[in-house]
């Protein structure tokens, strides 16, 4: 259970306005059969307070988020565990994208790790700053982790959901891999953080491919489950 402030709206069937993030996690329930079914975590009530918005969600137990499961394996992840965390995240960006949510803030304290099963299972956390997109949606005001800003960005000042959630993607993948405190858009782009020549052909290019400077150049995310690092 957590509070949030109410920072963006909707206005529901009925005509009565709820936080755009219940709303969303209203969406991510629909042909649900209960909770643990999905890797974005479940809303089971909320309660709104006006100003504020009390949230309860549920928790895997046990779980840790990303960024302390990295940590606590010696600041990386070897390789093949890394593909099956990505694998699993690509899997969850794609069912967002298919019920046309846009979550503009993956990054690893916004994923889960439930540790007690083997292979370990994600789960994709905080919602507060999603929405919902049509195909042509581009944005001009920037939500998110500002060290992880996609590069259009500071060219044209605008982005898109779909390229945007490669490159984060692509970030996650990055910190599971290096040895950095943190990612840093700016940094890479000056080849000041460099993808490792020790890591496979295949995840080199996986990453080099969410990372392209170059929106256009990203591959989707059916395109991502498609890879050959993940196969």
């Amino acid at each position: 259970m957590y509070r949030t402030t109410m920072c963006f709206a909707h206005v529901d069937n009925n005509g009565k306005e709820i936080s755009a993030e219940v709303d969303i996690m209203l969406k991510l329930a629909e042909g649900r059969t209960g909770v643990r079914t999905s890797a974005p975590v479940s809303l089971l009530d909320w309660y709104d307070l006006g100003e504020e918005l009390i949230l309860v969600m549920e928790r895997p137990v046990p779980s840790m988020d990303l960024f302390d499961y990295i940590h606590g394996n010696g600041g990386s992840l070897d390789e093949e565990e890394a593909k099956i965390i990505v694998k699993q995240l690509v899997d969850a960006a794609k069912e967002l994208e298919d019920k046309c949510i846009f979550h503009r803030d993956i990054k690893v304290e916004n994923i889960l790790i439930e540790t007690g099963l083997s292979p370990p299972r994600l789960r994709l956390i905080d919602f507060g700053l999603g929405c919902f997109f049509e195909e042509s949606s581009c944005y001009h005001t920037f939500y998110g982790t500002p060290n992880h800003i996609p590069p259009e960005w500071f060219s044209r000042h605008t982005y898109h959901a779909g390229p945007t959630t490669v490159w984060q993607v692509g970030v996650v993948l990055y910190e599971s891999l290096h040895k950095i405190t943190q990612f840093m858009t700016q940094k890479f782009l000056r080849n000041q953080q460099k993808i490792s020549h020790e890591l496979s052909e295949e995840c080199q290019d996986f990453l080099k491919g969410c990372l392209a400077e170059v929106p256009e150049e990203r591959p989707t995310l059916e395109e991502l489950q498609l890879h050959a690092w993940l196969s």
